[in-house]
């Protein structure tokens, strides 16, 4: 269980701030000088050297986001300059790829951020430009809607798996639907069909609380409160879920620990976005009560099992059923060993979940005192670990920013390094991207400047 230090203070970790980002810094140049992209976009490290690893397209604008990301937080030109050159020569094939779940990745990662800078007045505004980025984010948005399976009780946005399949990782793309809807677009199909972009992502966050996230009660009174299912698999011909499943993780009966982060992140920040709409615009999917409710009791329950079952400085191993975890003994009740050789730590779950708890922190600050501050200074605890060794990658050669992130412990993608059992040492551009990502988030606390939110880029 994380040690969480109610004494900690989001001004302590300033230090660790200033020395993160000229670490960044380092790091986004070197890929720029050195990545060969005619091998693809850049996955992870093998050797402390950015790869690729063909599966989808999906961290190409987390390479660019970084370094506007960069420019965000230090004002170095030099990172907006190249962030944003590579969102308009190479993010075009990303708005219209209707191969995958992501587009809430890519897209709100370049486009995304590019708008929001200017309308947070922080590069200078030009009607042309501010225009590109919003046709992108309306298309994304509505293309990766058209990604849309039917079932008993709704719908969900299907992964590249098929239409049959549901994962975890895709609330954090119900973003993209969201900036798309309320930039006025909407999705047409056969008969000039509108098909409303909120309504879609309700409906997929719906569907993940239900099938995704369990909570020991009703149909999971044989299970516990928080835990999370990396896919959820359904019968396409009639609508009904059929089991729960898993790529990334051990089984569909264990909990993957970076899924688990993504829905401690996703359903933390869509219950803020959700305060921006007028009552009237959630009507037609539930009202605003019961959508809250199921939104706020999934954020919980996730926030809650990550705690619980982390250890006691916050970096979580790769899956919290792994196989043999037990070899480890109390691993629970002491700080995580990324060298260890038995399973690895995973990072970049860290750096994802550490969001959700802090966001969830400050959703709940005027409601529900107590767990405020129990979600928000356990993020606190989790930044004041990963934003240190051993996780922070100081080796100037490294091209990686935070180090010991896992990709597919069951396919064996991860580098295990000469002398160990167990991959470590390395990183990855999601992990990397969101680190960059909470760290600016939490720096914007600390300064008093305005709140980061993925919708800042909305008028």
């Amino acid at each position: 269980m994380i040690k969480i230090n109610y004494s900690l203070k989001t001004e302590d970790l300033r230090g660790k701030l200033s020395k993160f980002w000229d670490l960044s810094g380092e790091k986004v140049k070197l890929i720029e000088n050195e990545y060969d992209h005619s091998n693809g976009s850049p996955v992870f490290t093998i050797n402390g050297k950015y790869t690729t690893k063909g599966w989808t397209e999906w961290t190409q604008g987390f390479e660019f986001g970084s370094a506007i990301l960069q420019f965000d937080a230090t004002g170095g030109k030099e990172f907006l300059k190249y962030g944003r050159q590579q969102t308009v020569q190479e993010m075009a094939t990303h708005i219209s790829h209707i191969g995958v779940h992501d587009h809430g990745f890519n897209n709100i990662s370049t486009y995304g951020n590019l708008l929001r800078l200017m309308k947070e007045e922080r590069i200078p505004f030009d009607e042309w430009e501010k225009n590109f980025y919003e046709l992108a984010l309306k298309v994304s948005g509505a293309v990766q809607a058209s990604r849309w399976t039917n079932i008993k009780d709704g719908g969900f946005i299907y992964s590249f798996n098929g239409p049959h399949s549901l994962f975890v990782d895709t609330i954090r793309s119900c973003r993209i639907l969201m900036l798309s809807h309320a930039m006025g677009h909407v999705l047409q199909a056969d008969n000039d069909m509108k098909i409303n972009l909120l309504g879609r992502a309700i409906q997929h966050m719906k569907a993940t609380a239900d099938h995704c996230v369990y909570y020991g009660d009703g149909r999971d009174y044989y299970d516990i409160w928080g835990r999370t299912a990396h896919e959820a698999i359904f019968n396409t011909n009639d609508g009904n879920f059929r089991c729960p499943n898993a790529q990334q993780g051990y089984t569909g009966r264990s909990t993957w620990t970076r899924g688990l982060a993504w829905a401690m992140c996703g359903f933390a920040e869509e219950l803020e976005f959700l305060k921006t709409l007028d009552d009237n615009e959630l009507t037609a999917f539930g009202g605003r009560p019961a959508i809250e409710e199921f939104m706020l009791k999934a954020a919980k329950a996730s926030c809650d099992f990550y705690i619980d079952h982390t250890p006691t400085d916050g970096i979580p191993y790769w899956d919290t059923g792994a196989p043999l975890l037990h070899k480890l003994g109390n691993y629970l009740e002491r700080s995580a060993d990324p060298y260890n050789d038995i399973e690895p730590v995973d990072s970049s779950a860290a750096a994802i979940g550490a969001q959700g708890l802090l966001r969830l922190g400050k959703y709940l600050s005027t409601s529900d005192e107590e767990s405020s501050k129990k979600y928000y200074q356990a993020g606190l605890a989790v930044l004041n670990t990963l934003f240190d060794e051993p996780y922070i990658s100081a080796d100037s050669s490294h091209q990686g920013l935070i180090l010991h992130s896992i990709y597919h412990q069951p396919n064996g993608w991860d580098h295990v390094p000469e002398g160990s059992k167990i991959a470590n040492g390395e990183s990855s551009m999601w992990g990397d991207y969101h680190a960059r990502e909470v760290a600016l988030y939490l720096q914007r606390i600390i300064d008093k400047e305005n709140y980061y939110t993925f919708y800042n880029c909305i008028s």
